[in-house]
């Protein structure tokens, strides 16, 4: 036989385009406009209705960028139309097929009911009744942020966007469906793509050519509608062919990510959610094998707020097993910099909305674009009720390919959760051929799973699942060629997948993105925000709760809940890593600054019910930590988690600060500086021993070039290296303190259009030296690092994550090791030789490096980035941050340091009367919150975790008398009956493995 195949792909592919697809609605008729363009933000529905329309026709363009316009369409359908398929068909103008990144719609019918979105690739709405049609559509002008690429756009905010319009409408008709022409589309558009992935020397694949061929010569391009049914006939047979006995199967879900910022902003998505949420209801109606997993409890929060109905109809969606909420978070939060209470909280709020709403305790975590996964997770989930985890974003990995798709991962503490990665590669299934043949190629457990998990549906901006891919799953259900699909919930997958695959193998530590490097540091004050915030929520808690024990202060619990909420949303996955657009940012920036001084009022209204009336100093210390430190020229001692009257300590002698024009020295460390205001020494005067390496100084910082390949918020890429600009030039170096329990330098420098002011200082009795940072900063594609080379031998070092640390390696053995070449961290680095080590401490920043060029391990502290997409101005303004070095501190110094640096100790006038104690102390281990129960029971709750990665007998003592303890899980849910023993005096022995969580419920006497 000859060859002729080729020729027959071809003519395949114009008569798909050029005649098939524009007969799916070849009879139509236009649709009468007229439009009202809301003058500012976008309305209800109700006043849309009661607006003054103007005429507007098909070709005219509308929509300022992020404006909203409003379209009523009229017609009447055709009395010949009778008994057949009836659909309105619109065209925003749309600029590419992407769905979500540019302008969409949200129809509904003439009394202000939602019917269904609109938007590329999904642009139809059925119509069933005879007569008259009046639609009313709200478009929203979206601008497409990355249309020409990651350039510069000042469409990002409202303030910069211009107001010329960016869309001209270019469909609005009523139409015909034919249904024949619409099934023999798909028919052709699923065998040619599985033809295409099989092997030229595959039978299949020359049958499936030739059934083709044989519809093609049976359809009639003069009448395709007319002869639509004859070529379908002539496919009967291979779409009939059931699936190999040894096909894979994939698990299909329908699914739409719903970035609750990105590209847009937090007031565009929760319009988002309503268009989506209405086209999935209304799928669900028409597909009865349909269902729809969902996360993200703050979008419902949104649906139920602002779109009661659509809210309605995921409640009878969720009722008929068509709709599952999962993930069991507020948010998709980033996996990195969320703190471990917060992303406790994240957990608790999500799934308690869950519960609460529909009654469903979710299983599992679903997180599959977020930027690499933190190794606290698995216990997290697992304290939490959960079973599973999913995530595709380490597909993503520039250098490594990721050896598994299913697997356990193992956290820090030995806990174990089943995961999954979807190895179609996307969260955004179409059920292409080329994206099925990729999951079976891809699925790295052939021979011990059989099986993978495949997320359907437009997303990133939303959009959903269409009709299209649920004809094309019905046809690949079972296919010979093909995978099997099966569309069932993700805890029937994951039930499924552990039950064939139980010794599936273990990935044990953090799950790494080996990209996206740049969010640990892009979008600076929006990170410095949430570690406040995060900080400021855990004093408001441990504060109001004292109050409310010891003074009969009301509890804040609404306000408390709201400020937490707040919180949680911007941790979402393109708000907290910097990867948003402008007017993200500039909202995040306000939004934290807003949550700052309402905490600062909570905590001050709480403080003062406790301290009471009077002018005796009061002393709060919120951290879990013992503190003696230095406050307003006095050395004050305060025991952990503790407030009442101040106690003074004298200062050891020898332990004042001398301080001239070019060093600082307590007894403990002396400090000093060259003429250029970097630090050429720090010696370490209990240990005997520079900290510095030879020749080296510390604090240098390093501004380096900073043009990533792509994806410039998100990425630095290794190249940062090679071009940088040492700022050693100093204005001025001046001794700004000299008292006897403080030291101060300030060193202020001036580089391009940017000036630094860095105030270097020391203080009585702490080996601890802060580096008080201002920067005003007008760099463009530019990386600033603090370098400090130490005169330490490290083979590893230990990063601060949540409820514990991680260790890595300083060297680049292999690719894994090479591919970390920026990291994260959370309150400190600790970097160790046996027997000595040094701790860098921060209360803003996350992004850093560790290498050891030369033989010296030196530790590069990531200040700020400043890319230009999607946000062109990112990082510019002031900026100011503390970090610190602590010589001579191990693991235990850097938690208790890092503590003390990011809580503050709070003094204030109160009464007298009384002395200081700790409202709860747990001897051994670390306190990371104190509140009062969310059933407002009147109970404790305290969530402690062993911090220095070794077994802990550690030992509870609180200030009021206990009746009972009793280990709970994170939603403050018995654990299997467990209730502790009191001692005698009223305190509790605790036992804690490396890095355990533990929250407990204290019922007082």
């Amino acid at each position: 036989m000859h060859d002729d195949r080729r020729l027959v792909e071809q003519r395949l592919d114009r008569v798909l385009k050029q005649r098939v697809l524009p007969a799916i609605h070849a009879e139509s008729i236009p649709l009468d406009l007229t439009v009202w363009q809301v003058p500012g933000e976008p309305v209800p529905v109700a006043e849309a209705l009661g607006a003054e329309y103007e005429p507007f026709s098909v070709g005219q363009q509308w929509g300022r960028p992020w404006g909203t316009c409003w379209f009523r369409a009229t017609g009447v359908v055709p009395a010949h139309w009778a008994g057949r398929r009836v659909e309105a068909v619109f065209d925003l103008g749309w600029v590419s097929d992407w769905p979500g990144g540019q302008a969409e719609g949200l129809v509904y019918d003439v009394d202000g009911h939602p019917i269904k979105g609109i938007a590329p690739r999904n642009q139809h709405l059925p119509i069933t009744h005879q007569g008259p049609v009046e639609l009313l559509i709200e478009a929203a002008a979206n601008p497409d942020i990355l249309h020409d690429g990651f350039v510069p756009t000042p469409l990002g905010d409202l303030s910069t966007a211009g107001d010329a319009p960016l869309y001209k409408l270019a469909r609005a008709d009523l139409a015909v469906l034919d249904e024949n022409v619409w099934h023999l589309h798909h028919d052709l558009e699923v065998l040619r793509e599985l033809m295409l992935e099989l092997a030229e020397t595959d039978p299949r694949r020359h049958e499936i050519l030739r059934a083709l061929e044989r519809a093609l010569d049976a359809l009639s391009l003069d009448d395709v509608s007319g002869t639509a049914e004859a070529a379908r006939e002539q496919l009967v047979e291979v779409l009939s062919r059931p699936a190999h006995a040894s096909a894979h199967t994939i698990s299909a879900v329908g699914h739409a990510h719903i970035d609750s910022a990105w590209l847009w902003p937090l007031r565009e998505t929760v319009r988002k959610t309503a268009r989506t949420f209405a086209n999935v209801t209304a799928l669900a109606e028409d597909y009865p094998e349909f269902i729809f997993a969902c996360s993200q409890a703050q979008q419902y929060a949104w649906v139920k707020e602002h779109s009661p109905e659509v809210f309605g109809r995921i409640h009878a969606a969720v009722k008929a097993g068509q709709w599952q909420p999962v993930g069991g978070m507020w948010v998709e939060a980033d996996g990195n910099l969320p703190g471990g209470e917060a992303l406790a909280r994240q957990l608790v709020h999500g799934k308690r909305f869950f519960l609460d709403e529909f009654g469903v305790d979710c299983r599992g975590v679903w997180l599959p674009d977020s930027f690499g996964y933190t190794a606290a997770y698995p216990q997290l989930a697992r304290l939490a009720g959960m079973e599973w985890f999913l995530t595709q974003k380490i597909s993503w990995n520039q250098t490594n390919k990721f050896p598994h798709h299913t697997f356990w991962w193992e956290g820090i503490d030995g806990s174990r959760i089943f995961t999954h990665f979807p190895p179609a590669d996307t969260y955004n299934g179409e059920f292409t051929g080329a994206e099925l043949a990729h999951a079976v190629r891809n699925y790295s457990d052939k021979g011990g799973g059989t099986r993978s998990l495949l997320p359907f549906g437009f997303g990133d901006g939303g959009g959903g699942p269409t009709r299209d891919m649920l004809e094309r799953a019905r046809r690949l259900r079972d296919l010979e060629g093909s995978p099997r699909v099966t569309i069932e919930t993700p805890d029937a997958f994951f039930a499924a997948a552990r039950a064939e695959y139980p010794n599936a193998p273990v990935w044990s530590g953090e799950l790494y993105l080996e990209l996206h490097r740049g969010t640990f540091t892009t979008q600076a004050r929006t990170k410095s925000g949430n570690r406040r915030s995060e900080h400021l929520l855990r004093e408001a808690e441990l504060v109001c709760t004292a109050a409310a024990l010891g003074a009969g202060f009301d509890y804040p619990y609404e306000r408390l809940d709201r400020l937490w909420k707040t919180v949680l949303l911007h941790q979402f996955h393109d708000i907290l890593p910097g990867s948003s657009i402008a007017w993200v940012h500039r909202e995040a920036e306000a939004t934290y600054a807003r949550v700052a001084g309402e905490l600062e009022a909570v905590i001050d209204e709480a403080a003062a019910a406790l301290a009471g009336s009077g002018d005796t100093p009061w002393v709060f210390n919120t951290s879990p930590v013992a503190r003696t430190e230095v406050f307003d020229g006095m050395l004050i001692q305060a025991d952990p988690s503790s407030a009442g009257p101040l106690r003074l300590t004298a200062p050891p002698a020898g332990s004042e600060v001398l301080a001239t024009e070019r060093s600082l020295d307590n007894g403990l460390v002396r400090v000093e500086f060259d003429d250029d205001g970097l630090i050429s020494s720090i010696r370490d005067l209990t240990a005997g021993r520079e900290v510095l390496a030879p020749g080296a100084r510390g604090n240098l910082l390093r501004l380096h070039a900073d043009l990533p390949n792509e994806w410039d918020a998100w990425d630095i890429d290794r190249h940062y290296r090679h071009q940088y600009v040492d700022l050693t030039r100093a204005e001025s170096v001046t001794l700004v303190e000299q008292a006897p329990l403080s030291g101060a330098i300030r060193v202020e420098r001036a580089f391009g259009d940017s000036r630094i002011v860095q105030t270097i200082r020391v203080r009585a009795g702490s080996r601890r030296i802060d580096i008080e940072t201002e920067v005003d900063w007008h760099e463009t594609e530019k990386l600033l690092k603090a370098t400090f080379p130490l005169d330490v031998h490290a083979e590893r070092t230990a990063a601060e994550i949540q409820f514990g640390h991680v260790f890595r390696p300083t060297h680049t053995n292999t690719s894994w090791e090479a591919a970390r070449f920026e990291v994260y961290c959370h309150r400190w680095v600790h970097a160790a030789e046996h027997g000595y080590g040094v701790a860098l401490i921060n209360d803003a920043t996350y992004g850093h490096d560790v290498s050891r060029e030369g033989g010296v391990t030196t530790v590069r502290l990531s200040l700020l980035r400043a890319p230009r997409s999607p946000d062109p101005h990112a990082d510019q303004g002031t900026h100011r941050m503390t970090y610190a070095i602590v010589p001579g501190a191990d693991i235990a110094d850097a938690v208790a340091e890092g503590y003390a640096l990011n809580l503050p100790l709070r003094v204030r006038p109160g009464g007298g009367a009384g002395e200081a104690r700790s409202l709860v102390d747990v001897e051994g281990a670390t306190v990371e919150a104190v509140k009062l129960a969310d059933d407002r029971s009147g109970d404790v709750i305290v969530r402690a975790y062993e911090s220095l990665g070794g077994r802990a007998r550690a030992r509870l003592r609180t200030s009021f008398p206990l009746a009972d303890v009793e280990v709970v899980d994170l939603l403050e849910r018995p654990l299997a009956g467990v209730h502790l023993a009191l001692d005698a005096d009223g305190s509790v022995a605790l036992d804690l493995h490396p890095f355990e969580v533990l929250t407990l419920r204290l019922r007082r006497s």
